[in-house]
């Protein structure tokens, strides 16, 4: 179960979406997610946007939150805070913060943005060190890619098997790269009803988590909102399930083909 909020937070930087004529996002939005974990409910996550200033600039401040739930708080407990502080015009993150636990495992980071000197300053505050890592403009961080995908993609210019690749820096192990390949469109039931989904295949790096580079399948609904619904991954041990739980506060409709 290690690492259960960095898979939701990579399900929702792995997003496509609407045209920029039709804001994906709002301040105020806010999801919740439910995580299985084989048969235990393992986890609740949440996803809070709102505004915010930094520097004087006006930005998005979004915060995450993962954290286990009943009987699977005894056998291993997270308790995970994320939060990305990004522009309102272009999206380019100044500022990330990760607060870790793991059933033990600690992270406690602060990144800092400057693209005038095509740096981040990274600082670690459980070992006291600052580390310089050089970046460039389209560099995301882990929770602000989500909300950039979001208004710069469209799912139409996309074509079964296309693939897509980003630059993410949210940890002191330097820049993530990851690809994004497009599997097509699927209907899937959910507790609102049935939810036209447009359907995606992160390649990931096997080994310390995945069982294989192909392990990780999400669902995000084909509507203006571009949200994610659903995630599946089949673990080194076991597998984990994500299910959309409860919205507030959209841009836009939530499409229900079928209400239950």
């Amino acid at each position: 179960m290690k690492k259960i909020y960095i898979l939701l937070c990579i399900l929702f930087t792995m997003q496509l979406s609407a045209q920029k004529s039709y804001p994906a996002f709002k301040p105020g939005e806010w999801l919740k997610f439910r995580i299985h974990y084989g048969f235990l409910n393992a986890c609740y996550a949440t996803l809070q946007l709102n505004s915010d200033t930094i520097n004087g600039i006006p930005v998005y401040h979004v915060v995450g939150k993962g954290k286990t739930s009943g009987f699977a708080s005894i056998f291993f407990k997270v308790d995970d805070t994320f939060e990305s502080y990004f522009d309102k015009k272009d999206g380019k993150p100044y500022r990330f913060i990760r607060d870790t636990y793991e059933g033990g495992y600690t992270k406690d980071i602060e990144i800092d943005f400057d693209y005038n000197e095509k740096n981040a300053l990274l600082t670690d505050n459980k070992n006291a060190k600052k580390i310089d890592i050089p970046v460039h403009n389209d560099i995301q961080d882990l929770l602000s890619a989500a909300y950039h995908l979001r208004d710069r993609y469209d799912y139409k210019d996309f074509k079964k098997g296309q693939s897509l690749d980003m630059d993410m820096l949210f940890d002191d192990d330097g820049i993530f790269k990851f690809r994004l390949k497009f599997l097509g469109k699927e209907v899937i039931r959910t507790k609102f009803g049935k939810v036209e989904c447009l359907k995606f295949r992160p390649l990931v790096q096997s080994g310390r988590v995945f069982k294989e580079n192909e392990s990780l399948t999400l669902w995000v609904s084909n509507d203006l909102n571009k949200i994610p619904i659903r995630i599946k991954a089949d673990l080194a041990v076991g597998s984990l399930k994500a299910d959309l739980e409860a919205f507030n506060g959209l841009r836009n409709q939530f499409k229900i083909i079928v209400k239950q």
